[in-house]
C-alpha cells in the first residue's frame, strides 16, 4: 500500500501544488497572498457563522506539525508555507474549493 501524504489523497491538491513548484516566483509570491486571503476570509465567516469544524482531522494536523522538519519542497518557502497551512487548517470541502480554484486558474 502506497503512503500518501494527507494532500496527496485528493487529485486537485496534488495538481494544484504541483503547478505551484512550477511557477516563477514573483507570480507564485502572488497567488500565495491570495491565497492566504481567500482561505482568511472564509475563516472569519466561518467564525461569524459559528460553522467552523470542531477537528480538521489527525492527518492534517500532524501535517501541519511536520511543516516544522521542513521535509516538503514547499516548506522551504515561507510565503508558500504559510499558504498552504492557512488553507489547510479549514474545513476539507473549503480546502479542496482552494485546490480546485488554483488548478482552474493556472490551467
Amino acid at each position: 500500500m502506497e503512503n500518501k501524504r494527507w494532500y496527496d489523497k485528493h487529485r486537485e491538491s496534488k495538481m494544484a501544488l504541483d503547478m505551484l513548484r512550477t511557477l516563477n516566483p514573483a507570480v507564485r509570491k502572488k497567488l500565495t497572498d491570495d491565497i492566504i486571503s481567500v482561505a482568511s476570509a472564509i475563516k472569519t465567516v466561518h467564525r461569524e457563522n459559528d460553522t467552523a469544524p470542531l477537528s480538521i482531522g489527525l492527518e492534517r494536523v500532524l501535517g501541519l506539525y511536520q511543516t516544522n522538519k521542513g521535509r516538503r519542497w514547499y516548506d522551504k518557502q515561507p510565503d508558500l508555507s504559510a499558504a498552504i497551512k492557512t488553507a489547510s487548517t479549514l474545513p476539507e470541502s473549503d480546502y479542496l474549493n482552494i485546490m480546485e480554484g488554483i488548478c482552474m486558474s493556472l490551467k
